[in-house]
This record gives structure tokens, C-alpha cells and sequence, in this order.
């Protein structure tokens, strides 16, 4: 399953790789990085049918993850498009409210719960 990562910490890409090591050997996920919202929307122009899933942070620099969600969902607004999981610091109910109006499958809080996703991730490659 190729899985897009969006957020403008450049160090996620390292957390990511250590954290699904295994998973990313033995090819059941796959990830890309962007570190903006429009790097974001670059990639997906070149890749779009190949993404399954956008883990996206909502606060970046530029184009928010909110943003970059509303982009995807005008461009493409019939299935098939990847799932969107959205991923912040802030859990507040208006984010919450925002993302799901929005499209999002998700709201995830920062610090990230990595078993909780791992868990998620490999129950959605199997479905």
C-alpha cells in the first residue's frame, strides 16, 4: 500500500522509516514524503492512481493540511481517490469538524500513536 506523508518537519521521513522498517522490507506499505501541502500536490499530479492513503499534518507553513485536503476533494471529487488522514497537534473539535466535513477518513493527534497506526494501516492493506 503506498502511503503519501505529508508535514514540514523534515525528520518525520526518519520516524516513519524506523517505526514501519518491517513493514516497508517485506513491501506491505510503501512511503512517499512531501514537506508542504503544494510539494504535496506536485507529487500527486505524477502519482495520483498510485497513493492509497495521504497521512497529512493540518498545521504547515503555506497550504495547510486542510487546504491540500479541500484541493484533493474539488480535483477529484468522485471516488476513486486516496483515503486522507489527517494528523495535528491540536485535537480540538473545530479541526476535527473541518477535516471531516472536508473528506477526511481521520483525525489523528500529535505525538502520534505508532502501534495504533501501524495496527490501522495493515487492517486497511488487507480490507
Amino acid at each position: 500500500m503506498k502511503i503519501l506523508v505529508v508535514d514540514d518537519e523534515t525528520d518525520v521521513r526518519t520516524l516513519f522509516e524506523q517505526r514501519f522498517r518491517r513493514e516497508i522490507r517485506s513491501g506491505a506499505l510503501s512511503f512517499s514524503f512531501a514537506y508542504s501541502g503544494e510539494a504535496a500536490l506536485e507529487y500527486l499530479h505524477d502519482h495520483f492512481s498510485e497513493v492509497v492513503l495521504i497521512l497529512s499534518d493540518i498545521n504547515m507553513p503555506g497550504m495547510s493540511g486542510l487546504e491540500l485536503l479541500q484541493h484533493i476533494t474539488e480535483e477529484h471529487p468522485a471516488p476513486p481517490r486516496p483515503m486522507v488522514m489527517m494528523i495535528t497537534a491540536y485535537g480540538d473539535d473545530e479541526s476535527r469538524r473541518q477535516a471531516l466535513e472536508l473528506g477526511a477518513s481521520d483525525l489523528l493527534t500529535k505525538p502520534v500513536d505508532f502501534a495504533a497506526l501501524k495496527e490501522r494501516l495493515l487492517s486497511l492493506n488487507q480490507a
